[in-house]
Formats: structure tokens, sequence, C-alpha cells
């Protein structure tokens, strides 16, 4: 190692412990940070303007994050405290923006990586956008209509503070779909006396737009193809392993079947199903009524079509050529990573936020197979968000045709940009490209705003 590379190497442990001082225990923040320092640290190095101003210093802190308390009344009469969070993140491009998830799982740590994420994300659409996310650790699964709009109308009476059109707008992300959308904005509609596109993901007769809860999904599918031509390859006859199964899942599934590609694994926290068959016709028509409308676990689809499910497992154990992570943080690990090269996978996209570990992306990298991550690969679905403040701001709805194509063009513009900063040779390190690419435009911002 040069006497260069040890700094740079210095330089990038030096800050980590700062930022695992100032945050501690919040691991999957620390990872996010790490993740996007070790590409960004060598061109920062090459820029001093960036180190100068403090730009990364400056981005992996918070410019404001809000923890407030949720309490609410379930059917059975009794009180229920849960706990709420919004951090944001980012404005130097834009009011902020990302998503809302309801989920055992959200602590602080996952809000700010995910906030962190998010940053970077809405930067590589190129749409004026900054970065937040927000949620809390309730979950909507077994809960009634009527529970879910208590706990969304309690939620949204403190959060309606800290957001607005200009300002913060929030979207849905796990757990939080077109249902809790719909109590969130009536709530906020009510305490404010003013209709207003403070939230994306609304239904399309009051203020949403066309693509948006297939987004996400189908921009997987449009990042995905370009990612493919790269090696002279399309979808038609790959055989494609995917892990979360709500909207993101099901509208990639759907968008495949269309190439004529085949997926064959669905599942859950609890395990899953494989269907060698592929998941399409009646089975796609099953899959869209488990989650989109009744949240059922996936062992109801091993069960409806007579499949083994598989308890306690990941589906990065089953032949495929194309893996696509669709759930949640850290769902593929090394061992993981290390199973699906062995057992033929050439190509990953990740459609979920930060699925992959540090191990695991590594593992990825030195086998040389495509890979790109999420940031990149899931800006779909906060790309037709933006699409729907434009949408918002003009009083005026695009056809599903016109959404379609502005989501095709933004996702091969993001490919685009991941080329341009991470081809070295024949290989597009696209880890590095999606993080150089959507941090430049945010740090230049930064700079020519000053130091607030």
């Amino acid at each position: 190692m040069s006497t260069g590379e040890n700094c740079l190497k210095g330089n990038l442990e030096s800050f980590m412990q700062k930022v695992m001082a100032k945050n501690p225990g919040e691991k999957e923040f620390h990872q996010a940070v790490q993740e996007v320092a070790t590409c960004i640290m060598p061109f920062i190095d090459k820029n001093p303007k960036y180190q100068k101003a403090k730009i990364l210093e400056r981005m992996v802190e918070a410019e404001r994050a809000i923890i407030f308390r949720v309490p609410w009344v379930d059917d059975k009469g009794e009180v229920q405290v849960n706990r709420g969070y919004r951090v944001e993140m980012n404005s130097a491009i834009g009011p902020y923006k990302g998503g809302l998830r309801f989920h055992p799982t959200v602590s602080l740590s996952v809000m700010k990586f995910l906030a962190f994420e998010q940053v970077l994300k809405n930067s590589l659409t190129t749409l004026p956008m900054g970065g937040g996310k927000g949620g809390s650790d309730f979950d909507p699964r077994g809960k009634s209509d009527n529970e879910v709009m208590h706990f969304c109308q309690a939620f949204m009476s403190e959060l309606f503070r800290h957001i607005g059109p200009n300002t913060d707008v929030p979207a849905g992300d796990i757990g939080v779909g077109g249902r809790e959308i719909g109590y969130l904005f009536g709530q906020y509609k009510k305490l404010k006396n003013e209709f207003t596109g403070v939230l994306t993901g609304k239904g399309i007769t009051w203020g949403g737009s066309l693509i948006r809860p297939e987004a996400t999904g189908y921009g997987t599918v449009y990042f995905l193809e370009e990612m493919l031509k790269t090696r002279g390859e399309t979808v038609e006859g790959k055989t494609i392993a995917i892990s979360g199964y709500g909207n993101v899942g099901t509208y990639f599934i759907e968008k495949i079947n269309e190439l004529g590609g085949k997926v064959v694994t669905i599942g859950d926290e609890y395990g899953y199903v494989y269907d060698p068959d592929g998941i399409k016709g009646e089975k796609l028509d099953f899959l869209k009524d488990l989650w989109v409308i009744h949240r059922r676990p996936a062992k109801d689809y091993a069960n409806e079509f007579n499949l083994k499910w598989v308890e306690g497992k990941r589906p990065w154990e089953v032949p495929c050529d194309i893996a696509v992570p669709t759930a949640t943080q850290n769902e593929i690990d090394g061992p993981d990573a290390k199973n699906l090269i062995e057992n033929g996978c050439w190509c990953v996209a990740e459609s979920s936020n930060m699925p992959s570990t540090l191990q695991a992306i590594e593992v990825f990298q030195e086998a040389k197979i495509l890979f790109a991550p999420g940031k990149a690969v899931n800006a779909g679905g906060v790309a037709v968000s933006g699409l729907e403040m434009a949408q918002n701001s003009m009083r005026y709805n695009w056809s599903r045709e016109e959404v379609d194509q502005k989501l095709r063009n933004i996702m091969q513009n993001i490919h685009e940009q991941c080329v341009r900063f991470g081809k070295h040779g024949d290989y597009i390190n696209y880890v590095e490209g999606a993080n150089l690419a959507g941090f430049v435009k945010v740090a230049d911002a930064m700079l020519e705003q000053g130091i607030v």
C-alpha cells in the first residue's frame, strides 16, 4: 500500500471514528456512512474545496431529527404507545423527500441511514428533492382498518407541524401503502385546513399519480435492463430470485413477466417459498391480493399453490441468474453472497435499501459480477413521487404512458451517471458511480449556499 493510500485509509478510519462517537450504537447508520465515505474520500482528496467546507462532515449530520410519542386506542379500547420519527437530512437541492416506514424494526439508526441514502438517491434522479425519512415502530400487519386509521391520525397529529409541500414531503415505504397515505393525508388536511401536495402516493382521484404504486418495481426492471445491456444480455429467459413481495416485489414480477423473465422466489422475515415454474398468471393475481390488499404472510402463497415453505431461511440459496433483494436492510450477508455466486448468479440489483452488508458487497465486487446499489436501482419510487409533486403544482395529471416513459428516462439517466462516474476499463463499479454522482450535485449546491 502506497503512502497516499495509507493516508486515505487513515482519513477514513478517523472520519468513521468521529461518526461512531457522535452516533453511538447506530450500526445501520454507521454502515451506510462507511459505504459512501469509502467511495467519496479519494474524490474529496482530489477536490480539496469539498474538504475545506467540510461537506461530507455536514452531510452525515442531519439538519433536523424529530422523535415523538404516538398514543392511540386499539379496537379493544386499550391505549397503545408507539414512537414516531422524522429525520430531515439535507435540503440543499430541494424540500426534504423520503418515505414513512411502519415496522417493528424502525429505530433512530434505521431512520438516519435511510435518510442519508435518500439524499444521494434523490440527487441521482436530477429532480429538485432533498432527503429525509420517517416512520414508527408501529406494525400495521394484523391490525384492523380502524386501528390503522387511529394510529395514522395520531401520528400525523404531531408530524403535521414539521412538513409541508415546500418543506418536507413524505411518501410511503414498508408498511405504508395507499390506505395509510389516505388516512395520513386526511388528518393533515383537517389540521391545516388546506389541500396541498404534502404527501405522495395519494389516490389518483385526489392528487395521486398514475404508476406510483408500480414505480419502484418497474424502475428496478428498467435499471436492470440497462445493466444487462452492458453484457449484451436481456431479461428474457433469465431466472430471478427476489425476497420481499410487497408493492416493489409484486410489480417487479409483473414487469419481468412482460419481458420474458421468470421470478421463482418470494419471502418475508419468516422464510421463503420456491416456485420453479415462476410466479405468473393466477399466481401473480393471488400475490397482488396477498399483499396489496390484505397484507398476508408469504407462507399463504406456498399453502395456496402446494409449494414447499422453507422456514427461517433466505431465498439466496436458490440457483438463479439474477438476484434482486426487495425487502429490507442487510438481507444478504457474506455467506449469502458466496452462495449466490456458487449457484450461478452473475447479476445483483438491489431494489431495497442497503440490503447487502459491506462484506457481501466486497464478495460481489471481487467476483466482478454486475452489482448495483439500492440508491440507484430503486430510485424509481421517489422519482415518480417527484413527478407527483410536479403534477400537484400544476393541478394536472399526466397519462399512464407519459409517467411510465418519464420513469424509464430517469432510470436510464441514473444508469448513465453510474457508468460515467464508476467505469474502470471494462468493469463498472456501480457503487462508486452512484455515490459519486449523487454526492457531486448535493455538494456543489451546499458550496454555493454557504455554511448553513
